[in-house]
């Protein structure tokens, strides 16, 4: 079988999957594999093997080879060393030490061959499946035909000496026991057919070792083929893995346990038995040398071998077995010449009897470099029955396999026929130093036909599912299944038991793809005595892949939160020759990024405050270069990792780092390296409270500057400096070239005002008290709605106020909107369209003239309408919010008219931003204002119709242009609003087809003659008059009716603290009313309104706060509110965190202050100066 080169997941056939993935190409693997190829042709293979393949030259000739070709983990010296697909693995542990091999072919490749059937002791044990003796016998000769095992034929001189000399004397009443081999000691080259492959096979994979298995709960559901959803996740590492219907894994003892084990840390249930019943089959190793007798126990180099006949040679490596009445059995070993004779005598045992022993190593190892021949020796190797008690553990921290070998009874019989032995034949006996030196190891994964308390597989190979009968699809078939020793070699009773659970395991795979396939392949079955492997080589070449590792802390939900990631970029090879210019300056290519900024990430997350063990991340996205058409100024790097803790429950922390090209970068440093995250737990399908187990948390994790660095001392990749070369690209376009990666979509606004009809309207033109006419817009309420929910009377209506010249409740091009909510409660809806409105543009007002003559008018054309005993439902937004409490506090209009407020980020008082806070302070405005000179309407929209636009305009919209925003825009009119304002609104809320109306159709004036007044209420905290005078909060008797005020939990323009200093104002002044606070997640400003999502998050509040105040009207009581799932509603305690908050656009989060950025920038610059002038 060959290696197949090339990555996981990148081609065809790793994205389709398998049938069935085969771990471990030892004795149990080879043999499955080979039934499951052979079974039909249909069935998909595939062999995973951890070490490499080794070819008969590869093998090490000589002692320093074969050290290099030894893995040794030492938990005494507590150091590792050696290759991990090294031939020979050797664990030492105590007073233990056990060794394995390790290639494709597993255990074969380093064992004796040894074939012998399983004793009747064995399996009469009580721990031995009893199914398993239904078809034993017939197993161990398929078992056989497919090995194709032969016996020794001759006694070599080894096996002679020790029958003549000394076991028949010194052991005991004993049998020799007949010894099979899989070696060919036939003399033909090739056997009959061996030319001719099967066209039948499996895809072998080398030098790919299993970390772990999981059920493939993520692949989604709508990608193409048939085979795409497979059950099971075999991964590799902890980024790579493969799909497959069935997976067998046949690891090994030590290997099968630690995939389970790490299985298990990540969800999958199995059984507390697990790594339980380990035995080392009663294992014992001494070596004699220094012996007169002819035992001719060392192996011979090339060019011995063809100079001594056959009958002459010592033979293979074991051909003698004695069972001893004792209850154990002693076989003589051949060791090769490579092996170090010198770790047998004395470094790593003892010597019997004591004496010169220590030196006997040296004095033979001089008497071979002078040309004598070396003294006669031979290994002895006693296998018996131990307890079967051990244990396998994973240690928490290293995650290595650690072992507590079993007890063995008759060790002390074993090492006194060892004596005995050494006594008859002369020489010196060196002993091991370890109490058991196995290398027959068995259990772990025992299987029982008592279910998971006594093993963690059933007769059949099936892994226990704790919970319920067994995992689908999953086995295990190697050593580590046998419960008990066996007294002898057991590579046979491995290949056995493998017949047996291929068989269950051959039918179950037909069965599975006939249900899902209904294909029927159950008259395909091969012979298989022509089974040879088909391999498939691929080029794998020089992939594009970077590997790093990250390490970020911070908190999620107020607990210390750590995730250590590991990241593989271009994890699937695309190509990215193309447009290499665009690609380093960071320009995404239809809409994607580079495929070297986009990668999959591995590791785990701790998070000890919600899982007190490790959160591993299972399946993990990273695109260091996202761009979002809403937003093509700004860079998102955005992480998706799926994490699952060792109790099974599954989780997702969603997270992003936002970059903005704001103030001179000076935010770059806080923004690259801080990770916005939301953690949110997957409710389990079989929850039947889904709410009551929904979490969702949110923090901020950053990485420091010294983890950074280990970062990038952890690159590798043979594309590493692309990479970086790439990634700095990308910021440097965000930061200083400040040039959009995608352009805004385009719509045709009519097709969309088609597709969403709106309910048919009365625009009431209303003169106000000072002589200015405006506007109100009547929506009508739909009565047999009103009916349908079982009231007689007519709910009260409801009056809509804007904010400052931008439309908030009637979006013609959109689904929904608080307009068409209100309609369809119901509600007769009032859209008041004051001199701030576009229509209705006025050159010399205040905001105070919007309370005080505005909306009294709107309110008395309602009543004159509607009738004179009626209340109004008030929802207000923004300056709308000071208006309506100017309205109430300066007694224009009562209290007994208004049945309730609601105001999104507003309120009698008015608290900015530190950005918005500074332009109000700083002389912008004055000049603005003088800039406009006598027409203070600026035109927003320039089209051809339109009159043209004056010098002065030009030059203020320029200037407005040039004031620093935290988010930019591509659009012209959105780049003047923000630039005036601030940024009103985050724009991945709100759809494009609403930005595109507010700016092209909507606001295509801006009435500025309230600015004035305006900056002295922002400077003021609070709502003052036009001379700057506190005439309003002193009444606050005038304010006796419910309000809501609610506000962004991600502030843009006005903080949560105008919300806050209101709520507690009303529970001051007027306690005998409903008042709430409302603070919903992810909005901003006029988002709160206009957003894609504000039917869902932010209505819901209004709608709820006015059916509570029409209900404490009629009940005349205060009933308590309970707020819709998923929105963040604060009591007076939890809002005080928001008392000084400034939110986004402030100075406090940066790393530098603007300050002192721009004071280093000044010291640079002068610094430059002196030197070159």
């Amino acid at each position: 079988m060959e290696k197949l080169q090339g990555g996981f997941g990148g081609d065809g056939e790793e994205e389709e999957g398998y049938d069935a993935v085969v771990v471990g190409s030892g004795y149990g693997g080879s043999v499955v594999a080979c039934r499951l190829s052979m079974a039909a042709a249909g069935i998909r293979v595939c062999l995973l093997e951890k070490g490499r393949r080794w070819e008969s030259t590869d093998f090490p000739t000589d002692s320093f080879k074969l050290l290099s070709s030894l893995r040794m983990e030492s938990r005494n010296l507590g150091l590792s060393f050696g290759s991990k697909d090294a031939l020979i693995q050797v664990y030492e542990q105590n007073d233990s030490v056990a060794v394995v091999g390790c290639g494709l072919g597993g255990g074969s490749l380093v064992n004796a061959g040894v074939m012998m059937p399983t004793p009747v002791r064995a399996r009469r044990h009580p721990k031995w499946p009893n199914d398993w003796e239904k078809n034993w016998d017939h197993c161990e000769a398929s078992a056989a035909a497919m090995l194709k095992i032969q016996s020794v034929p001759v006694k070599f001189s080894v096996g002679q000496a020790l029958e003549d000399i000394a076991i028949k004397e010194e052991v005991g009443e004993t049998s020799e026991t007949s010894v099979k081999l899989t070696v060919n000691f036939d003399f033909e080259d090739q056997r009959p057919g061996s030319n001719e492959a099967s066209k039948a096979g499996c895809t072998v994979k080398t030098q790919c070792q299993v970390q772990y298995v999981i059920r493939n709960t993520y692949d989604n559901e709508g990608k193409s083929g048939s085979r795409s959803k497979r059950r099971w996740r075999v991964y590799l590492n902890e980024i790579d893995y493969v799909t497959s219907d069935f997976v067998i894994l046949s690891g090994g003892v030590f290997g099968t346990t630690e995939i389970l084990f790490r299985s298990q840390m990540r969800g999958l249930r199995v059984s507390e038995a697990l790594g339980s019943g380990f035995s080392c089959n009663g294992n014992n190793v001494a070596y004699l040398t220094g012996s007169s007798t002819p035992l001719n126990g060392y192996g011979l180099d090339k060019k011995e071998l063809f100079k001594i006949p056959f009958q002459a040679r010592p033979g293979p490596s074991i051909s003698t077995s004695y069972t001893s009445s004792m209850g154990f059995t002693i076989q003589s070993a051949i060791l090769p010449t490579a092996y170090p004779h010198l770790l047998f005598k004395g470094i790593l045992s003892y010597g019997w009897p004591g004496g010169y022993w220590f030196f006997h190593g040296i004095l033979d190892k001089i008497k071979l470099a002078m040309g004598f021949k070396a003294t006669q020796a031979v290994a002895l190797l006693a296998l018996g029955h131990d307890e079967s008690d051990g244990k396998i553990m994973l240690e928490k921290g290293t995650n290595k396999i650690s072992f507590i070998p079993p007890r063995d009874p008759l060790l002390p019989r074993k090492i006194k026929v060892f004596q005995k032995l050494t006594q008859k034949l002369g020489g010196v006996l060196f002993m091991s130093k370890y109490r058991s030196t196995a290398v027959h190891l068995l259990g772990g994964c025992n299987a029982s036909s008592s279910g998971p308390s006594h093993g963690v597989c059933n007769p059949k190979g099936q892994v226990f599912d704790p919970l319920a009968a067994v995992h689908p699809g999953l086995y295990v078939c190697d050593a580590s299944l046998i419960p008990c020793s066996v007294g002898i070699n057991p590579s046979f009773t491995i290949a056995t038991a493998a017949e047996h659970i291929s068989r269950h395991l051959v039918q179950d795979v037909l069965e599975y793809k006939i249900r899902r396939e209904g294909t029927n392949y159950l008259g395909g079955v091969q012979d298989p005595d022509s089974f040879t492997e088909k391999t498939k080589t691929k080029d794998n070449g020089r992939r594009s892949v970077v590997t790093f590792k990250e390490t970020m802390r911070g908190h999620v939900g107020g607990m210390p939160c750590t995730a250590y990631l590991k990241m593989k970029m271009n994890p699937h090879g695309e190509d990215q020759k193309d447009s290499d210019i665009e690609w380093n300056l960071g320009t995404n290519i239809h809409g994607k990024s580079h495929p070297l900024l986009r990668g999959k990430v591995g590791g785990h997350v701790e998070f000890r405050g919600f899982e007190k063990d490790n959160l591993h991340i299972i399946d993990g996205d990273v695109n260091l270069c996202e761009v979002d058409s809403r937003t093509p100024y700004t860079h998102y790097m955005r992480y998706h990792l799926h994490l699952v803790a060792s109790t099974g429950s599954r989780y997702i922390l969603e997270g992003r780092k936002i970059m903005n090209p704001y103030l001179l970068a000076s935010y770059a440093w806080r923004e690259a390296t801080t990770l916005h995250v939301t953690f949110e737990k997957v409710a389990d399908k079989s929850s039947k409270n889904d709410d009551h187990d929904k979490v969702i948390l949110k923090g901020e994790l950053s990485i420091s500057m010294m983890e950074l660095l280990k970062s990038l001392v952890s690159f590798e990749g043979n594309k590493k400096g692309k990479f970086l070369s790439l990634l700095s690209g990308t910021l440097f376009r965000t930061y200083f070239l400040q040039t959009p990666r995608r352009s805004q979509e385009h719509f045709n606004l009519s097709d969309c005002e088609h597709k969403y009809s709106y309910p048919s309207s009365t625009l009431h033109d209303i003169k106000t008290e000072d002589g200015v006419v405006i506007s109100c817009r009547q929506w009508k309420c739909q009565q047999s709605l009103s009916k349908l929910r079982g009231s007689d009377e007519q709910q009260n209506p409801i009056l809509l106020v804007n904010g400052y010249a931008v439309e908030s409740y009637w979006l013609p091009t959109e689904p929904n909107d608080l307009v068409r909510t209100l309609i369809e409660e119901g509600h007769e809806t009032w859209l008041l369209q004051s001199r701030l409105h576009v229509l209705n543009p006025s050159n010399n007002f205040t905001l105070e003239d919007v309370g005080r003559f505005d909306i009294p008018a709107a309110i008395n054309k309602m009543l004159e309408l509607l009738g004179p005993n009626i209340k109004v439902h008030v929802v207000a937004h923004c300056v709308g919010g000071l208006a309506i409490h100017i309205a109430l506090m300066g007694g224009h209009v009562s209290a007994s008219h208004i049945a309730s407020l609601s105001c999104t980020n507003s309120s009698m008082f008015f608290k900015l931003n530190a950005l918005s806070t500074v332009k109000m302070r700083l002389p912008l405005l004055p000049v603005s204002m003088f800039i406009l000179g006598n027409n203070k309407t600026l035109p927003l929209v320039e089209t051809s119709t339109s009159p043209p636009v004056s010098s002065r305009h030009r030059l203020l919209k320029l200037i407005a242009r040039l004031i620093p925003r935290y988010e930019r825009c591509s659009c012209s009119e959105c780049e003047v609003v923000s630039g005036i304002f601030g940024n009103a609104f985050w724009h991945e809320n709100i759809s494009p087809t609403v930005h595109q109306w507010l700016n092209k159709e909507s606001s295509t004036r801006l009435p500025m003659a309230a600015f004035p007044h305006l900056r002295k209420i922002c400077n003021s905290g609070f709502i003052v008059d036009s001379n700057g005078s506190n005439s309003y909060l002193i009444h606050p008797q005038r304010m006796a009716l419910p309000t809501l005020y609610i506000s962004g939990g991600r502030p843009l323009l006005v903080t949560p603290q105008t919300s806050f200093l209101a709520h507690k104002y009303m529970k001051l002044h007027q306690p005998g009313f409903r008042h709430e606070r409302v603070v919903v997640e992810g909005f901003g400003h006029s988002d709160l309104l206009i957003g894609e999502e504000s039917c869902e998050k932010v209505f819901p509040h209004i709608l709820s706060h006015i059916r509570l105040a029409d209900g404490d009207e009629q009940q005349g009581r205060n009933v308590h509110i309970n707020v819709a799932e998923g929105k963040k509603v604060l009591s007076d305690s939890e809002a005080d965190q928001y008392q000084y908050e400034e939110g986004f656009g402030g100075f406090g989060s940066t790393w530098f202050s603007p300050f002192v950025v721009l004071l280093l920038a000044l010291l640079l610059v002068s610094l430059l100066a002196r030197f070159f002038l």
